[in-house]
């Protein structure tokens, strides 16, 4: 039996711009269970990322709240709120923002080294993870040595480091060519179901979507649609 893990309950964020607010998000409310594979979709513009740095704590709504296992993290302290998001959360960005001067094992071992394991620990952790995503040979490379798909791999090895409850994906294949963007999409598939973790893909790609059991669609900040492993 599923459980809950992260609730939007009723979250809309606005910006200021000039004198008129400008709403990117209005009302969502969706919930997402451990386990899940989740894409948000929508075209550029319709609030797919501020929605997913909200439910990351990397930006506040401005009304409503989110849930993580029952609790409002826009309520946390800001301390509490980055120890929240080391232990529970992975992010993978459209750009891999790996550390250029660090090799890729150790890009994979930062987090744990943030988190307080001892450097030997950390390491063997980030040799476990490079040999998932099969860069086992390549730990020893840095970012500019990689090419764009392995950079990728490591990105999400990095974002797993800490065994997260929870992954948040913004655009993870949107800077790679279509065989290299299936195979890192197969990846994250193949990780979904061996470690249970909860991926959230955001992207504007439908034939990316459609290969994830629930979409959730956004248009002009609202949420229209939401579908699940066939039924609306």
């Amino acid at each position: 039996m599923t459980k809950e893990l992260l609730t939007c309950e009723n979250v809309s964020k606005s910006y200021r711009d000039g004198h008129h607010d400008l709403e990117v998000l209005q009302g969502i409310q969706f919930s997402l269970q451990e386990g899940e594979l989740v894409a948000i979709v929508g075209s550029s513009g319709s609030g797919k990322s501020t929605l997913l740095h909200c439910m990351g704590g990397l930006d506040k709504p401005t009304s409503g709240r989110i849930l993580f296992r029952g609790q409002a993290i826009d309520r946390l302290s800001s301390r509490a709120l980055a120890d929240w998001r080391n232990q529970e959360l992975g992010f993978i960005y459209q750009f891999h923002h790996l550390l250029p001067e660090f090799t890729a094992l150790e890009n994979i071992a930062m987090p744990l080294l943030i988190q307080g394991q001892s450097a030997r620990q950390a390491q063997q952790r980030a040799q476990q993870l490079l040999e998932r995503v099969g860069l086992a040979q390549r730990g020893q490379h840095r970012p500019a040595e990689l090419s764009g798909g392995e950079r990728q791999r490591v990105a999400i090895a990095r974002a797993l480091a800490n065994a997260p409850a929870l992954v948040l994906a913004d655009e993870p294949t949107g800077n790679l060519d279509d065989e290299t963007a299936q195979q890192v999409l197969e990846l994250m598939l193949e990780l979904n179901r061996e470690l249970q973790t909860c991926f959230v893909i955001v992207t504007h790609d439908q034939q990316l979507a459609a290969r994830l059991p629930t979409q959730v669609q956004l248009h002009h900040g609202k949420l229209v649609s939401a579908k699940q492993a066939g039924r609306t």
